[in-house]
């Protein structure tokens, strides 16, 4: 069977929301490391840099789920209550992706203004 458009579609959004998830943490930690150069010992720049080396871990572990959920609808007969539980749980998956994507974005312009 082949990947219903509404599933594609979600994955292909999926996708995008979790590359611009790990490109603000990237530069999340570059700013960081600016910024601890100068207080190393800071206890909230340390929380921070650990926040975004979760977010990477979170981003690395959404797209083994996404990846995992689509060779699983990629069998040639696939059970339709399968097919609308891995469709839910990608849409949760997309819920979770943007609650990330918020917390890292107000994080990232906190950052921002501090430099």
């Amino acid at each position: 069977m082949s990947i219903t458009p509404e599933i594609q579609t979600l994955v292909d959004r999926l996708n995008q929301e979790l590359g611009e998830i790990e490109q603000e943490a990237t530069e999340g930690e570059n700013l960081l490391r600016q910024l601890m150069s100068l207080f190393s010992n800071n206890a909230s720049l340390i929380q921070f840099f650990a926040y975004f080396q979760t977010t990477r871990f979170f981003v690395v572990n959404a797209r083994r789920r996404i990846r995992e959920t689509m060779e699983k609808l990629s069998a040639r007969q696939i059970d339709p209550i399968v097919l609308t539980e891995s469709g839910e749980d990608l849409a949760t998956l997309l819920g979770e992706v943007i609650e990330t994507k918020i917390r890292s974005r107000n994080l990232l312009n906190r950052l921002r203004d501090l430099s």
